[in-house]
């Protein structure tokens, strides 16, 4: 289970992390909500529920990358922990959807 749950999850984050830098992750600037609108640095998408631009806003590309960079210090932290490790089953958790979701895990 360790290695599959482990590879699981870095090919997870290698997709976020590669989506958000396909989104100019790298460094368009920050995205930010303004009431119905939400301003991705480059165009802004109006005509969102304030609540939904407000979720869309802090799915920031830079905000994600940082956020992959700590679950894979997290997953560094594990590598010799003893299994099952509550840890890293809480960071597979949730891509439990996922087709390729380990099924022991």
């Amino acid at each position: 289970m360790t290695k599959e749950l482990v590879k699981f999850i870095e090919a997870r984050l290698d997709e976020e992390a590669d989506s958000a830098r396909r989104c100019d992750g790298d460094g368009c600037g920050v995205w930010s909500a303004h009431g119905h609108t939400v301003d991705f640095c480059q165009v802004d998408v109006s005509g969102l529920h304030p609540t939904i631009a407000l979720h869309v806003a802090l799915h920031d590309p830079v905000r994600v990358l940082r956020e992959v960079k700590a679950k894979r210090r997290i997953l560094a932290r594990h590598a010799r922990d003893p299994w099952p490790c509550h840890d890293l089953r809480d960071l597979a958790s949730p891509y439990t959807d996922h087709p390729d979701f380990p099924a022991r895990a």
